[in-house]
Order: C-alpha cells, then structure tokens, then sequence
C-alpha cells in the first residue's frame, strides 16, 4: 500500500486507532487527530510530534489531510467524517485501513473472544526474539515495545490483533488465522453464538491459499463448529492437540508446563503471568511460532521473559497491604478464569471483585453469566454500568439488579459512581486481600487510584 503524506485520525485516543497513528508516524507519514477527551493517550501521541485536537469540529481535519481513519465507535454524523466526505478524502475505518495496509504483507492474525492481546504480544515477542522482525499491532501496551500497543519492525511480517466486534476481521485477507476461543458476545450485533460462528467461518474463508489456521482444541465451539480450510494446526491442555501443554504445575507466583508436538518434547516453559488461559495463550502463540520455523529455545526464553501487557491481570501496586489488580475483562468468563488465576498465583489469600459492568446490552443478555460470575470472587463490589457511545443500549438492566441477583448479599455489593466505588472498596479491603478492579470502560481509574490513596494522595474524582 502507497501511504498518503497527511492521515487524519478521528478517535486517535483509543488504543486501537492510536496505534495505527504511532505505526503511521513511525514511517514518515504526517498524523493528524482528534478526539473527545484528554487522555495519556493523546498525551503520549502529542509527545510524538502529533498534532491533536481535542473535541471533535471540522476544523481539526488540515486542508492537506489526503485520508481519514476513524475508529469504529466514532458514527457517521461525526462532522469531521462528514467534512472529509464533503471534500472528497477518501475514510475508511481503522479495520478498513488496516486490511489494505497489511494486503500485501506476511500478515497473522490473532483472534477470538478472550486472549487475543495477550496471545499477539506472546507471539509478536517471540519473533523479535528469534530475530524476524515484525511489525506488531496489539489492543493494548506491552511494556518491552517502545511504543507500547505497536512495534514497527523492518520485515514483511505483521502480527495482527483481529477484533471481532463489527466483523471487522473480514477486512483482512492473512496467510496464518490463530483462534483462540468462540463465546457469546457482542450481541449488539451478532443475534446469537450460531451468528457469531457463521461469521468467523466467512473470516477463515480470507485466509489466503496455502495459508494456516490454528485452533484451541479445548474449545468445543472453534474445534468442532468451524469449517477451516488450509492447514490446520490444534493446540491444547486437556483434548489432544498437535501442540500440548502436559505437566502443568502453578505455584505462587509463576506456572510451569512441557511444550510437546504428538513427536516429541520440545520444551519447558515457564510464565509469569498466571491462569490456566495464559497457558492456553501461550500455547498459541509457541504453535505459530513453530510454524513459522521459530527453535523450541528461543520460544521457551521469549515466554518465561514475558511480562504480560497493559490490565491484563497486571499488579498496579498496594493499598494497605492489597494487592491491587487491574484487569480489561468484561466478560464472565474472564471473571471466573482471573479469580481463578488469582487464587493459584495467590494462594490462602481473600480475592475481591472490582466490577464495572460494560454496556447494558451486554449486560442484558448475559446477565445470567454474570451473576453466577459473581460467586467466583469471596467479595464483589458492582459499580454503575458503563455506558458505550454509538452502541444500542438498554436501560433495563442496573448494576443494582446484577448484585441483588447473585443473591449474595453478605458478599456481594452494588458500589455506584466510580468515586463512590473506591471509597466503598477502601472500606472494605484488608491486608493480604488481592482486589482486582476489572472492567473495559473507565474502571482502570479506581485500580490507580486506590494505589495513589494508599500514599494519601486522594481518590477518583478529587
């Protein structure tokens, strides 16, 4: 693809455009952006040279923008979309440019309902350690890249992380699809798992001829429902797979397992990161890079340096002999599967449930999921939910119903506003509790804040 010289990005302070802006910048191409709010995001993106513009008004799109990414939350009434329009720029979506860019690159992509980061950032290091080079693009921030959610490598490779949402994976076109699992989800726009299936068979139909897919055996949907064509490659703990995990032993503070091929033993891995799903991830990312002709040794070091990225179960700090958690789940499983992960890497010890529910439709519809969610955790705190901008909402359904249904009055707790959250978690928390705060919507703020308040500093909303 043959970069403009000035691309203009609506929404530059999410992770996902944000990254595609640092990639753009990177090459020499002149960013522009915008965005509702302030954020270390857009505070970040200025660092770098690039100019931003906070709110959104026609007059933050430059007379030479020659293209504008938007990023998928951002609708078509947006007046610098409309401006871009009405002066004939060509617009595509971050998804949009994001298949065209990567069209005639070396391009693997990581998808799923949960651990696609996670599974991208495994695999992106990997590579680099093995000296391939690649061009990383990730939904979240890995502390080793430079520039956090994007690594800009000299190679044809890129390792893509391919949401979902919006069916924006069926823009891409990769020679290796790695899947990590398939549940309900997003069903503000699937009707139904059955959609959602349909759906990644159309996205598997992308891969390009001679191309590999590869899939976790352990998950009925994505090893039985889907229609793979190519080479398929499975991967597992407990199924057989073509790549196994086998003598997996977890322990406070680390977990250990043999990579094997049905051959032979290829390796020891340990992590760092906890839950039996990291292993899962990594077993995912160790399948693709051997694939892609990566040694047995260089997967094993590159995963036991792994650090784990940006609220993916990530130790912010303490708050009176807490320890605080901040984690991007929003789904229930990734509410059982990280009190899970927390009990194994913290054994003995009192595990807390931040909550901040995202969207009510989502909410809605798998409301029952989260209540039996909630019994995972000893403690759960339910803040309000938080609302999305541009999805189809519901006002049906409150984080006050939520707790009440668990039925778990002594233990589980409506919390309110995020400030009204952090007080109530500061009440409630003891020394020796692990607390994970856990939510995709603004909820990241109490996990800082209670850190902060620990120095007594202060709380969200002071």
């Amino acid at each position: 693809m043959k970069l403009p010289q000035h691309i203009h990005c609506i929404g530059i302070g999410g992770i996902g455009v944000s990254g595609i802006a640092k990639l753009l910048n990177a090459l020499g191409v002149r960013v522009s952006g915008s965005d509702a709010t302030i954020s270390p995001i857009t505070d970040e993106l200025v660092s770098l040279g690039i100019k931003v513009g906070i709110g959104h008004d026609a007059t933050h799109l430059p007379k030479e923008a020659e293209m504008v990414i938007f990023s998928e939350a951002v609708p078509s009434e947006n007046v610098e979309r409309m401006e871009a329009s009405q002066r004939g720029i060509p617009v595509l979506s971050a998804a949009e440019f994001l298949g065209a860019y990567t069209a005639d690159k070396r391009t693997i992509a990581i998808s799923g309902t949960n651990g696609k980061s996670t599974t991208t950032a495994m695999l992106g290091s990997i590579l680099v350690a093995a000296g391939m080079d690649p061009t990383v693009i990730l939904g979240s921030s890995l502390s080793t890249f430079p520039l956090g959610n994007v690594r800009v490598g000299k190679s044809d490779i890129v390792v893509l992380e391919a949401d979902e949402y919006r069916a924006k994976y069926l823009n891409y076109h990769p020679e290796m699809i790695v899947l990590t699992n398939i549940e309900e989800d997003h069903l503000d726009f699937f009707a139904d798992l059955a959609d959602i299936v349909e759906t990644f068979d159309q996205y598997l139909g992308n891969l390009r001829p001679g191309g590999t897919v590869i899939l976790n055996a352990d998950d009925m949907v994505s090893a039985h429902e889907l229609h793979a064509e190519g080479t398929v490659s499975t991967y597992g703990i407990v199924q057989e797979a073509d790549y196994q995990a086998k003598q997996v032993v977890a322990s406070a503070g680390a977990q250990q397992f043999e990579l094997h091929t049905k051959e032979a033993l290829l390796a020891a891995c340990t992590l760092r990161v906890p839950g039996r799903f990291n292993i899962a991830n990594a077993l995912a990312a160790a399948t693709a890079a051997h694939k892609l002709g990566v040694s047995p040794t260089v997967i094993s070091d590159a995963l036991a340096s792994f650090p784990g990225i940006w609220r993916r179960f990530e130790i912010v700090g303490e708050h009176n002999g807490a320890t605080i958690v901040s984690d991007y789940g929003h789904h229930p499983t990734a509410i059982r599967v990280t009190v899970s992960a927390a009990r194994e890497f913290f054994p003995h010890r009192r595990i807390v449930l931040v909550f901040q529910p995202h969207q009510h439709n989502r909410t809605a519809k798998l409301f029952d999921d989260f209540v039996a969610a909630l019994h995972s955790p000893d403690i759960a705190l339910v803040s309000d939910i938080y609302h999305v901008t541009g999805r189809e909402e519901t006002k049906e359904v409150t984080a006050k119903g939520l707790a009440e249904a668990a039925g778990r009055p002594e233990a589980v707790f409506y919390s309110g506003t995020l400030e009204e959250t952090q007080k109530m978690a500061e009440k409630i928390m003891l020394p020796g509790d692990v607390v994970i705060v856990m939510g995709a919507g603004t909820i990241d703020e109490v996990a800082r804040g209670l850190v902060v308040a620990s120095r007594g500093v202060g709380r969200v909303g002071e």
